[in-house]
């Protein structure tokens, strides 16, 4: 996955004071370097993000935690072109027809699952289908 030169230095920074943070996201970019080798990452202040030609996912962490979400969680946000029915979408929002952003809330490693993997997946191929 290409990166800049920076990458390990920005990703300690992003997640500092959030140790366990960073052991989800760690795991979470090594699922999606296998999966995603052509894509780019780029750290950035309020998130981490993930293109290939565009925007298809990206990393944060919880700014405005709702009540009911665990304290440590990263927040994973991919755009489809329909809404997913599945209890783990914490937020699912429609920001223009036939676009939907869903943040999904990723608290240990083994849900870095098959069905985690098939939504980045799906989402990476619409954003290549973008013109």
């Amino acid at each position: 996955m290409e990166q800049n030169e920076h990458y390990a230095g920005d990703v300690l920074f992003f997640f500092d004071g959030h140790p366990l943070e960073l052991g989800l996201y760690e795991a979470l970019f090594a699922r999606m370097e296998a999966a995603f080798p052509q894509a780019v990452v780029k750290v950035q202040k309020s998130q981490i993000s993930f293109y290939e030609r565009h925007l298809f996912a990206a990393v944060s962490l919880p700014l405005r935690r709702k009540k009911t979400w665990p304290e440590h969680c990263l927040v994973v946000t991919v755009g489809l072109n329909r809404r997913l029915d599945s209890p783990r979408v914490a937020v699912a929002v429609e920001p223009y027809p036939g676009r939907w952003t869903h943040h999904i809330l990723l608290t240990a490693p083994e849900e870095i699952d098959g069905e985690m993997m098939g939504w980045l997946e799906e989402a990476r191929a619409f954003a290549v289908s973008k013109r």
